[in-house]
C-alpha cells in the first residue's frame, strides 16, 4: 500500500530546507516547531529514509533528502496549479488575463482582438505587456503573462505558429540614400544613422543590429523609430503594417538595397500553462488566431 503523505507534510519539508532549520520553518508556516518536526519525521517514517542530518543547529539534507526536496517542489507546484485552475473554472472566466505581445505584432489588430474579447467578457480585466524580443520570453519565464505573442519559443514551452511579419528598410523620401540613383549595398549604409529598437529582455543582446554603421540610435518603441525616420534622422527596418500610411503618402520610401531590403520575423502564440489555461485565456487565443487568419498578412504555413 502506498504511503499516505499529505501535501502539508511535503510543504513542511520544503519549508525546513528553504528557511534553513525547523525553528525558522515554523515561523514561516505559522506552526509550532513540534508540528513541523513531526511532519518531517512522519515522511521519514513512512518512507523508511532519513531526509535530514542535524549538524550543530542546522538541519542538513542527506542525498536522499535532496531528491525528496526536488520532487516535493514539483508536487506542491503541480498542486498549486491545479487549485488555481479549479478556482478559475468554478468562478467562470478569469478575473484578469495578462498578455505579453511582441511590438512587431500589429497594435491595431491586437487592440481589436482585446475589444472583441471585452465585449464577450466585460468583467475580465486585461493587462498588456508590450515587449521586444527577449522581453516577451522573460514575461513568460517569470510567470508574468498568461498568453504570449513571441518571436521565439523559450525552452520548455510549446506554441502555435501565428504569422510572419515583413520588415522593410526605409528612409524619408528626401534622405541622401535615395539620391544614389542605383542599387545600394550595406557599405553605402555605413555613413548614415541606423535607428534600431532595443531588446527589452533582461539578458538582451546588444549586438541585435545587423548593419555596421558609424552612427546608431537605439530606442525602446517602434513608434519612436518610425517618428525618427519620418523626420529624416536615419534609416531603419520597419514592419510594413506599422508604416502603411507613410508608404502610401510617400513620406517613407523603401531603400533600393541590392540584397537584404526586406526581412521576415516569425511570431508564435503561446499559452503559459496550456494544461491549466482558463476559458478566458483560451477564448482570447482563439480570437487572435481568427483575426490573424482573416487579415492579409504573411501567415505561417
Amino acid at each position: 500500500m502506498s504511503p499516505h503523505i499529505t501535501l502539508e507534510q511535503w510543504r513542511s519539508l520544503i519549508a525546513v530546507v528553504d528557511a534553513g532549520g525547523y525553528a525558522q520553518a515554523s515561523e514561516s508556516l505559522h506552526k509550532s516547531q513540534s508540528a513541523v518536526t513531526y511532519a518531517v519525521q512522519k515522511i521519514e517514517s513512512l518512507l523508511g529514509v532519513k531526509a535530514f542530518e542535524i549538524q550543530g543547529r542546522k538541519a542538513i539534507l542527506t542525498p536522499t533528502g535532496q531528491m525528496l526536496y526536488r520532487r516535493a517542489l514539483a508536487l506542491v507546484d503541480e498542486a498549486n496549479d491545479l487549485e488555481q485552475a479549479a478556482h478559475a473554472l468554478s468562478a467562470g472566466w478569469e478575473a484578469e488575463i495578462r498578455i505579453a505581445a511582441e511590438i512587431l505584432f500589429p497594435s491595431r489588430l491586437l487592440l481589436a482582438c482585446l475589444n472583441r474579447f471585452g465585449q464577450e467578457s466585460p468583467g475580465t480585466r486585461l493587462e498588456l505587456i508590450e515587449s521586444v524580443l527577449g522581453g516577451t520570453s522573460d514575461a513568460l519565464l517569470k510567470g508574468e503573462a498568461d498568453l504570449v505573442i513571441s518571436p521565439q519559443l523559450p525552452p520548455g514551452f510549446l506554441g502555435d505558429p501565428l504569422m510572419r511579419i515583413r520588415l522593410r528598410a526605409v528612409a524619408h523620401a528626401d534622405h541622401p540614400l535615395h539620391h544614389y540613383d542605383r542599387e545600394l549595398t550595406y557599405r553605402d549604409l555605413r555613413a548614415y544613422r541606423h535607428v534600431v529598437v532595443r531588446d527589452s529582455g533582461a539578458n538582451r543582446d546588444r549586438r541585435t543590429a545587423t548593419v555596421e554603421v558609424d552612427q546608431r540610435w537605439t530606442v525602446s518603441q517602434v513608434a519612436t523609430s518610425i517618428q525618427a525616420v519620418c523626420m529624416g534622422y536615419g534609416f531603419a527596418w520597419l514592419p510594413d503594417e506599422h508604416i502603411r500610411e507613410e508608404l502610401r503618402t510617400g513620406t517613407l520610401r523603401p531603400l533600393p538595397l541590392r540584397e537584404g531590403g526586406t526581412r521576415e520575423a516569425s511570431l508564435y502564440l503561446i499559452l503559459a500553462n496550456p494544461d491549466f489555461a482558463g476559458p478566458g485565456v483560451r477564448r482570447l487565443a482563439e480570437i487572435i488566431r481568427e483575426s490573424v487568419g482573416s487579415e492579409y498578412f504573411f501567415k505561417m504555413e
